[in-house]
């Protein structure tokens, strides 16, 4: 695709890119077919190639409207285009760069405003998003119908979490919302680890990922995230930790992005570089010691073995971070018969924010995704993000939860 950028843009660090990123496009609309609004909405705008022109006119100087500006917040930012397309397009990054345009030229409403300045105070404070969680439950019967299928009505209990005992140490991310809405996720994660030889320890002092303002587009204070969860980790990095682990894949597509992100930082290249190297998604590091735990799941009492699971691989594991078959693989290793799920590359509608920001699209693709997870008639649904789980939980009577958690069960024999 030939561009001819404005003066306002030629030659800066996002117009690079951004010409980069143009100049890969071949115009040849592979990227709707696997596009979840473009499926729903049929309008060329709603998809990455209509979108990737929006981009491209405002970069060249054409006017950037309240309508261009409705068509990029559509976009779930699920990056299955990426996966798709031929000629490597780098889509994501891309329409960060278009939101970031749009937000500083077209003023958002008042009330559009304000929600998202709560959303980017609350849901990076994890202390005060567990409050307003406490407090959402405690006034669930009495909140709008909307609102009571956003606060679950009841938290797992955590259990017990190992003390760290190993030479072997990984890092893990407590994340935002997680530590609230699943406690568990990150408490099974030690305690599997630990039986596998790996002390799993959380930096008190680590905060979010800096994804939700980031793609708030408040980018600045999503950078500024991004370098006080380094700060935070640095002393353990520099004590030889083996790796960081994600246990949500939408922190982890962020955290493995932070050497681009922050590649322009004098400060923090190098060690925001050194942090993506060593982060790794939890499916990596439990099949990296498939090996050790296999003797483990043949000498754990009978239980969940056999089990029926869907399947929910949520888009920033095999879109972002491109891991497809190891949570398969390892489900497959323990015991469990995995049904089929049908258009497992599209969203569930979750994406971050977006259910909140785009709730009618997002409902329509929730209703899409849980037909697909319940055809085969699994005993329950797992998936590897918070987000997706909370979301989808909402609509669907079947257990759901994180696939490590399923898996710590079973080892169990629970």
């Amino acid at each position: 695709m030939q561009t001819e950028l404005s003066d306002f843009f030629k030659g800066t660090r996002d117009g690079i890119e951004a010409d980069a990123i143009l100049r890969k496009c071949v115009h040849c609309g592979f990227c709707t077919a696997t596009c979840p609004t473009y499926q729903l909405l049929g309008d060329e705008l709603d998809g990455p190639r209509g979108r990737i022109y929006l981009i491209k006119g405002m970069l060249e100087g054409a006017e950037v409207t309240a309508r261009t500006q409705v068509h990029l917040d559509r976009c779930l930012t699920c990056r299955a285009c990426e996966t798709t397309c031929p000629s490597g397009v780098q889509y994501g990054r891309l329409v960060d760069i278009g939101r970031k345009i749009a937000e500083e030229r077209v003023p958002r409403p008042l009330l559009a405003r304000l929600q998202r300045l709560v959303l980017r105070a609350v849901l990076p404070r994890r202390a005060l998003f567990a409050a307003l969680l406490r407090l959402g439950r405690w006034m669930r019967p009495a909140l709008p119908f909307a609102l009571q299928d956003k606060v679950p009505a009841s938290v797992p209990a955590a259990g017990d979490w190992p003390a760290a005992r190993h030479a072997r140490r990984m890092l893990v991310l407590a994340g935002c919302v997680q530590p609230a809405l699943a406690p568990e996720v990150n408490a099974a994660s030690a305690r599997l680890l630990d039986r596998l030889g790996i002390s799993l320890i959380e930096a008190p002092a680590a905060g979010c990922c800096g994804a939700v303002r980031f793609h708030l587009n408040a980018q600045e204070d999503g950078l500024n995230d991004m370098r006080a969860l380094i700060d935070a980790w640095w002393p353990y990095v520099e004590a030889g930790v083996d790796a960081i682990v994600m246990s949500a894949s939408g922190c982890g597509v962020t955290v493995k992005e932070y050497g681009h992100l922050l590649a322009h930082d004098p400060a923090y290249a190098a060690k925001a570089e050194k942090i993506s190297d060593l982060t790794k998604d939890l499916s990596e590091v439990i099949a990296a010691e498939l090996g050790n735990l296999k003797p483990l799941l043949a000498a754990a009492p009978p239980g969940a073995e056999g089990t029926k699971l869907a399947l929910q691989l949520p888009c920033t594991l095999q879109h972002g971070q491109k891991i497809t078959g190891l949570v398969q693989s390892i489900l497959v290793a323990a015991g469990f018969e995995l049904t089929p799920v049908a258009d497992s590359h599209l969203c569930c509608g979750s994406a971050g924010t977006y259910s909140i920001l785009q709730p009618d699209l997002s409902a329509r693709l929730k209703v899409n995704k849980l037909a697909a997870l319940h055809a085969g008639s699994p005993h329950a649904i797992v998936s590897a993000n918070i987000g997706c789980i909370s979301h989808l939980q909402s609509g669907s009577a079947l257990p759901m939860e994180h696939w490590i958690v399923a898996l710590e069960r079973r080892l169990a024999g629970v």
